[in-house]
């Protein structure tokens, strides 16, 4: 390897690790706070599982919300970070809903985590108790109609060809 490849790798490892450093050590000595408390899907059916995450809890949190029983948050391996899942109950009213997460004696609230939508009507699946409408019934027996009258007007022409 040439020794101009040999420095300019060695400056541009020097160049990472000198920007990086820096960063590393930027949170020694200061408290740690809460923040960046998260809940995803952010919009989720009763009855649903909601993931939630909070930064800067070193240990165990609970998360609480009116919509959910309170969740233990377990530290996430190797961060400052803590995670849990909450089951919304099925009874929870639609709307916009708030978490608030306790680690230690601090506390971090947000106040729109989440929101809720009624559940989804199953059943059905949009068909109707009526039947066909009379409508209904015109367009389908004009296409069959059609495909009746096409079919042999092309065996017709299939006949005409095969006698030459």
């Amino acid at each position: 390897m040439r020794t101009t490849r040999a420095l300019a790798a060695s400056a541009a490892v020097v160049a990472t690790l000198g920007l990086a450093a820096p960063t590393a050590v930027a949170r020694d000595g200061m408290p740690i706070t809460l923040s960046n408390l998260v809940a995803l899907p952010s919009v989720i059916a009763r009855g649903g599982q909601l993931t939630v995450t909070v930064d800067g809890c070193p240990g165990l949190a609970v998360a609480t919300s009116d919509a959910f029983s309170s969740t233990t948050l377990n530290r996430v391996a190797n961060s400052n970070t803590s995670r849990g899942t909450a089951t919304v109950n099925t009874n929870a009213r639609t709307g916009s809903h708030s978490i608030t997460v306790t680690c230690g004696s601090q506390t971090l609230t947000n106040p729109t985590a989440y929101t809720v939508i009624g559940g989804v009507r199953g059943g059905l699946g949009g068909s109707s108790s009526t039947g066909a409408t009379p409508t209904d019934m015109a367009i389908g027996g004009g296409l069959v109609a059609a495909a009746v009258v096409g079919g042999g007007v092309f065996l017709m022409r299939r006949r005409a060809e095969r006698r030459i």
